[in-house]
């Protein structure tokens, strides 16, 4: 018995495994993400029209946080120089999003099941917490570099200018809003033909 437990273990473990999806061979370039990945522009898509904010922004935030790496982590600290210490946070996921905010999340938006390592639960992560940002401190839906200066720092934190202080996350908001702006110009070229449905694609 023992070897067939063995075996249903790993058969688990790998379908599991199969299930969280790759990361895309072109994170640069928003058009090839979804083209490739039909359900994340649906997803994303979702995300846009339940929150109010911008696919380029949300997508500009996951390429910073995780680099579309489902299962992303903070690298750990060393001890003594040499071993593995502990990660500096405990955030996880496509979104990087820390235990308790993601507890936040699934009992504001309902989403009970969502996962952090799918990327459809992410995205809609991300979008509520820009949105939060936009109702709380009234940053514009577009403005990237704002918005993640508060997903960063908390809104509380942003609101008592904590970003000011640190130059290294001012440069990060400035990538962020130079992302977003290359996805939103490369969206606007691809959008047309992602709005079509399968049939129209086959006779297009």
């Amino acid at each position: 018995m023992k070897p067939l437990l063995l075996g249903a273990g790993l058969t688990l473990a790998a379908l599991l495994t199969g299930c969280v999806a790759s990361q895309p061979d072109n994170i640069a370039n928003v058009c090839s993400i979804f083209e490739n990945r039909r359900g994340w522009y649906k997803a994303a898509r979702r995300s846009e029209e339940r929150w109010g904010i911008p696919v380029a922004v949300n997508m500009a935030f996951i390429y910073q946080e995780s680099r579309f790496k489902a299962r992303a982590k903070p690298p750990r600290g060393r001890f003594l120089w040499i071993l593995p210490g502990a990660r500096p946070s405990s955030a996880y996921g496509y979104a990087q999003a820390l235990d308790t905010t993601w507890e936040e999340y699934l009992a504001e938006s309902g989403n009970w099941s969502a996962r952090r390592d799918d990327f459809a639960d992410a995205i809609d992560f991300v979008g509520w917490y820009n949105a939060m940002s936009r109702r709380i401190n009234e940053i514009p839906a577009d403005d990237a570099a704002n918005l993640y200066f508060a997903y960063h720092e908390g809104n509380g934190g942003y609101a008592r200018g904590r970003h000011w202080d640190k130059p290294w996350l001012l440069d990060t908001g400035a990538r962020v809003q130079a992302n977003s702006k290359r996805f939103d110009a490369q969206y606007a070229g691809c959008r047309p033909e992602l709005e079509k449905n399968w049939l129209q694609r086959l006779f297009s």
